[in-house]
């Protein structure tokens, strides 16, 4: 598979190997970019903005591997709401609308934990659907061997 396929194609299916070469693209990326730019800029608010520039493309790419790790195991890329969207509302609710003292903060915290660790399960542990489906061809189908060309 060509690599901006996998890292910026939303549709198709990819397997969980993919799924993690894509995870690990984005850490040795993310931390070049940090790491070239603290080679450069002692200032924090240069490391800051590099951080932040670099983040976007991994915001797009994460949803396209997400969507198409999701159509592996047959669901649409809609989850990627709960998965993404869910914890951060989460934590936003308890940090600025609960005591930090009760119940229901700890509470919302372990919800969202729980719903982290979901997404690591399905998006990233759990094989996909066996043989073909609505969203394509299962990628760890044993492909045909190639016609010998006789001349």
């Amino acid at each position: 598979m060509n690599p901006f396929v996998l890292l910026f194609g939303f549709s198709g299916r990819i397997n969980r190997a993919k799924f993690w070469l894509a995870a690990l693209i984005y850490a040795v990326f993310f931390g070049a970019v940090i790491g070239i730019t603290m080679a450069v800029s002692s200032s924090l608010n240069a490391v800051f903005a590099a951080a932040l520039l670099a983040y976007i493309p991994l915001i797009l790419s994460g949803l396209a591997v997400g969507i198409k790790r999701l159509h592996d195991r047959n669901k649409s890329g809609w989850w990627l709401l709960v998965f993404y969207v869910g914890p951060l509302l989460l934590n936003l609710v308890s940090a600025y609308a609960l005591d930090e003292t009760g119940i229901a903060h700890q509470a919302v915290l372990f919800l969202s934990f729980a719903i982290n660790i979901w997404a690591l399960i399905e998006l990233g542990a759990m094989r996909g659907t066996i043989g073909p489906n609505q969203y394509g061809n299962d990628p760890l189908a044993p492909q045909p061997a190639p016609r010998p060309v006789v001349r």
